[in-house]
């Protein structure tokens, strides 16, 4: 069983250290279980893969109705976390967790927490999910707000138009904002 950690900063996230098994030929872990979660009841309905140049940058992204848990496969990336939650005893909280190669972590992100992530390396990301894509439960917030103050530790990321267009905390009203 690998370790799972609640983050010591925002409120239902959660962090699996995996148990890395290597030698000469490579390594191996297990990614996912369902029994690491036992007091989650979410179901996982499609996995996702997002390959990344080093320096792109993806984010911030929350929804309403999805959980996401992400492992990276291959690469190294920083990771995101803003709790957007306005009724969590951890509101307005920010976290970032460095994981992949060098520090194999999953992260559990339940509903209502931005998550975004730059790449430190060439990546890839797996993430599973507990709904189906829909574009309607997909809404996010600048990367580079200076209210969320996220420490990406990079100048010019390469950032799609649709996160590039994502409106500053201020600018999203309190019922687009998820409890």
């Amino acid at each position: 069983m690998p370790q799972i950690t609640e983050s010591d900063l925002i409120r239902d996230v959660q962090m699996v250290k995996f148990n890395v098994f290597g030698d000469d030929r490579g390594r191996f872990h297990e990614s996912f279980r369902k029994e690491w979660f036992p007091q989650r009841s979410w179901e996982r309905v499609q996995s996702n893969c997002s390959k990344s140049k080093s320096g792109v940058l993806r984010g911030l992204h929350y929804h309403f109705q999805q959980v996401d848990f992400w492992m990276v496969a291959a690469g190294s990336i920083r990771a995101a976390l803003y709790d957007l939650r306005l009724d969590s005893p951890t509101h307005g909280a920010a976290q970032t967790l460095d994981i992949g190669d060098n520090n194999p972590i999953g992260i559990f992100i339940p509903v209502g927490v931005a998550h975004g992530f730059v790449t430190l390396t060439d990546a890839t990301l797996i993430y599973i999910v507990d709904n189906y894509y829909n574009g309607s439960d997909e809404f996010g917030v600048a990367w580079d707000d200076p209210d969320i103050a996220i420490p990406w530790g990079i100048a010019n990321p390469m950032v799609s138009a649709r996160d590039a267009k994502n409106p500053r905390l201020s600018q999203i009203p309190p019922d687009k904002l998820p409890r």
